[in-house]
């Protein structure tokens, strides 16, 4: 079992920044993919970042790069979040991937990890 906490969500203006972070407890995360999803009111589940936490290669949705980074650190991944816009108001979940040999970018879907974290929203005001 795995255990994910996210943290740092809040209300900030547009244009203004954030970080946020998961904690990861309960297994290694080594051999496995961690990404970070949001989710809109009414609208579905979103793909926005995954990190080989082997290796530390990423992928970003094309939303949000050049604006978000994703990163990794002992048992965290955390997401800095630039440039904010209103659109990018969400609750963001990170996400452990089922083990497989895929690389991040071949891992966007909401099937293709198994462990959830419980959310922390995200308000960009303008």
């Amino acid at each position: 079992q795995v255990q994910l906490v996210e943290s740092g969500g809040g209300l900030v203006q547009a244009g203004g920044s954030l970080r946020l972070s998961c904690a990861a407890s309960g297994q290694s995360l080594d051999n496995y993919v961690m990404g970070w999803f949001r989710q809109a009111p009414g609208k579905e589940r979103e793909f926005v970042a995954a990190i080989a936490w082997s290796g530390g290669s990423t992928y970003c949705s094309d939303s949000v790069k050049g604006r978000f980074t994703i990163s990794r650190a002992k048992n965290a991944v955390y997401l800095q979040m630039n440039s904010l816009k209103p659109e990018d108001t969400a609750v963001y979940y990170c996400a452990r991937a089922r083990r497989t040999p895929y690389p991040p970018r071949s891992l966007v879907g909401v099937s293709d990890y198994d462990y959830w974290g419980q959310g922390t929203q995200v308000t960009v005001s303008s």
